[in-house]
């Protein structure tokens, strides 16, 4: 049984990296996901985003003015899962007093 656990762990490790050796390298300058505009035409969030980050929020921080402002309702909805989550395991680990 082990064995078994071994072969399909290996093989899905050996999946990963054969779907992730096609993928352009990050660097590359003509990398598509550096275009300013997106394979439709339209233009691109994320330029947006770097460049007017801190002009519309005024927080140097720009994960959080992304994640907060530009994406909030997203963002509110993890969030709420993960609250969710948190309370489940507390409420499913907490220790009972025997009285």
């Amino acid at each position: 049984m082990k064995a078994a656990q071994l072969l399909v762990i290996a093989l899905f490790g050996a999946l990963l990296v054969y779907g992730t050796s096609d993928l352009p390298h990050r660097g590359r300058a003509d990398n598509r996901m550096h275009a300013e505009v997106s394979m439709s035409g339209t233009p691109v969030a994320g330029n947006y985003y770097i460049r007017n980050a801190y002009r519309d929020a005024k927080t140097p921080n720009m994960v959080t003015v992304i994640l907060g402002d530009y994406r909030g309702v997203d963002t509110l909805g993890e969030e709420v899962v993960i609250l969710t989550a948190g309370l489940i395991t507390i409420l499913v680990l907490r220790r009972r007093r025997d009285t």
